[in-house]
């Protein structure tokens, strides 16, 4: 289960009649005015969001949101445990690129689960892991092993930072010149970049393996229902994919063929 990753511009309306719907019962649910909601939305609008308050930033800066969700997902599990559901949580903590940050939230994803076993009197086995979003992440994957027991490579968001560009715009603006005209062999955010992207994932693999031989490794993104990438992250030994359903299909052919290529 992933943290809250998606910057707040995915998920709330920009402007018009939605956005002060929105304000109107954000209003009244907090027992304010309207245009308290609306300076305090206005002071969380970022120039960048992508890069901004999101993922594990926004539960080190607001503990209270990644505790609100460990919870649940405790609470979930405790239940499914008492009705003979067998069930393993493992908390994924987006965005992550220092090791500090791992730490301060897993500390909160644990003190969570502290609270519900006691108040449940049910043990909860459980899982703590990051994604490895962040080019610093991949790079200091070893510290983030002493914490993380897996990693999951968020490629979308790993292709972005490590390009430094906008995905969105990208694709609109120059990236369909930039493969017609053969400065890019394929869009990297549809095909994997293994010469730097895949460079990346190599080091934090060799790095988090060092420190946590039996770490589980795998992938989230559209990469993970592209053959080509499937093929490489196979190679360099990530244990799964996730990606959207649509490409779950595609994936899981694209892993049994890497699969019988290596034997």
């Amino acid at each position: 289960v992933r943290l809250l990753d998606p910057p707040l511009h995915e998920f709330l309306p920009h402007a018009g009649p939605a956005l002060t719907r929105l304000c109107r019962q954000l209003a009244k649910d907090l027992r304010a005015t309207t245009s308290v909601v609306q300076e305090r939305l206005e002071a969380l609008r970022e120039a960048n969001p992508m890069m901004g308050l999101r993922g594990c930033r926004l539960g080190v800066v607001h503990p209270e949101i990644s505790e609100m969700q460990s919870t649940a997902v405790f609470e979930a599990a405790a239940v499914c445990i008492k009705e003979g559901i067998k069930v393993h949580p493992e908390i994924m903590i987006p965005l992550v690129g220092v090791a500090d940050e791992l730490d301060q939230q897993a500390a909160v994803v644990r003190k969570a689960a502290e609270k519900v076993q006691a108040r449940t009197g049910i043990k909860i086995p459980y899982k703590i892991g990051t994604m490895i979003e962040v080019p610093r992440g991949a790079l200091t994957a070893g510290k983030l092993a002493k914490t993380a027991e897996f990693f999951s490579f968020g490629s979308n968001d790993l292709t972005q930072m490590t390009f430094g560009v906008s995905r969105d715009d990208a694709q609109a603006k120059f990236l369909t010149y930039y493969r017609e005209h053969g400065l890019l062999p394929s869009d990297p955010f549809e095909t994997i970049d293994e010469e730097g992207v895949g460079e990346l994932i190599k080091v934090a693999i060799q790095r988090g393996r060092a420190t946590r031989p039996d770490i589980d490794l795998g992938v989230c993104g559209e990469h993970g229902g592209d053959p080509t990438s499937v093929a490489f992250f196979h190679k360099v030994g990530l244990n799964y994919v996730s990606c959207s359903p649509l490409r779950v299909v595609v994936a899981r052919l694209a892993a049994a063929q890497a699969a019988c290529k290596v034997k």
